[in-house]
């Protein structure tokens, strides 16, 4: 069976001839999990300047020392769509993040609402989830993870030319794609916690003119389902699953 070529997420800026020690997770992660040795093949990318074929050069005690070789991808940033949400616990956090990064939102976004549960966020774990699910899905992009903010603050500062999709079972137009048309990007995608929004929260989002209401069906869905489902609805609609593709 053919050996998979490696692949990570580097800060560093890569280039033709870079030659650089790996962080010590990453040197582990070489040399003493995947046992690579000097000549073997990785690749290496970043949001900046695409991804890379490098080759090991050294592996000493304490890292492994890599050189670039060329570059075999452009970064490619998805559509501008944000993705808003209430953060959950624990690993039901971890696979939202790790899903809405699959389906290319472009930012996380957490936010606290009045029903959010899990207030204090682990930015860290956020990002390194961010990272691991780009190197393991192929992307030449790693969305930005945000700091968390209020639902009033986001809203009072909200750039009008974003329109806000709001995931709302009482919208009047039942079929989700049809409610889209006309939705161009940028754009952003909002999901309350698991008890939902309150009704002030509701009746704030609809007075908005730049929010549009958008339904998921019959059912009640779970936040980090809701993630998936909405964020498939609108890659289709207005994203790069769409033929028509608006920008």
């Amino acid at each position: 069976m053919a050996k998979t070529t490696p692949r990570l997420h580097l800060e560093e800026t890569l280039s033709v001839a870079a030659e650089f020690a790996l962080p010590k997770e990453q040197s582990h992660y070489l040399a003493n999990v995947l046992r690579l040795v000097s000549g073997d093949a990785l690749r290496v990318f970043n949001s900046t300047d695409g991804e890379w074929l490098a080759y090991i050069t050294e592996v000493g005690k304490k890292s492994v020392s890599i050189r670039c070789e060329k570059n075999v991808s452009a970064a490619t940033p998805p559509p501008d769509i944000d993705y808003l949400f209430a953060p959950l616990k624990h690993q039901r956090l971890d696979y939202l993040v790790q899903k809405a990064t699959e389906l290319g939102a472009r930012r996380l976004r957490p936010i606290i609402t009045a029903r959010t549960v899990a207030e204090r966020v682990n930015l860290g774990r956020m990002k390194a989830n961010v990272v691991e699910a780009a190197e393991q899905c192929n992307l030449v992009f790693v969305p930005e993870v945000l700091e968390p903010q209020k639902f009033d603050a986001i809203l009072r500062g909200w750039d009008a030319a974003r329109t806000l999709i709001f995931c709302d079972e009482t919208a009047l137009i039942s079929d989700p794609l049809q409610a889209l048309q006309g939705v161009k990007t940028p754009a952003a995608i909002i999901v309350g916690p698991e008890g939902g929004f309150t009704e002030e929260e509701r009746r704030h989002l609809k007075s908005l003119p730049f929010v549009k209401g958008i339904s998921l069906g019959p059912r009640i869905m779970r936040a980090d389902t809701a993630a998936v489902a909405v964020l498939a609805l609108v890659q289709a609609s207005i994203g790069d699953w769409s033929s028509s593709r608006k920008s």
